[in-house]
């Protein structure tokens, strides 16, 4: 085994730990597009390119479309365009207009 690989196989069980423990959803999905990756460069130092490409167009692009598409689906992850505006704080209510009575 190379220094390469042995960096690569620390890295996938560094990713597949915090996939584990990540309460977060949408960074749990980015840590598995990077286990994806690092499995296809692993896949290409085993001079295997036919399953370096099939998993990085499965599992870090295609997987990972659907994983985005459920989180946005079931609204855990929200469009800029449904965020609340800020509300702007309310100007200060003008007084009353005191009637002025001129008694001449």
């Amino acid at each position: 085994m190379t220094v390469l690989e042995g960096i690569l196989l620390f890295f996938l069980i560094v990713c597949a730990v915090s996939v584990s423990i990540n309460r977060n959803l949408l960074a749990s999905i980015i840590i598995f597009m990077s286990f994806s990756l690092i499995m296809s460069v692993l896949w290409l130092t085993l001079e295997a390119p036919d399953l370096a490409i099939t998993e990085a167009a499965v599992g870090a692009g295609v997987t990972s479309l659907l994983f985005f598409a459920t989180l946005k689906k079931i609204h855990a992850i929200k469009a800029e365009d449904d965020e609340p505006a800020a509300e702007e704080p309310a100007a200060p209510a003008a007084p009353a207009a005191e009637e002025v009575h001129d008694e001449t």
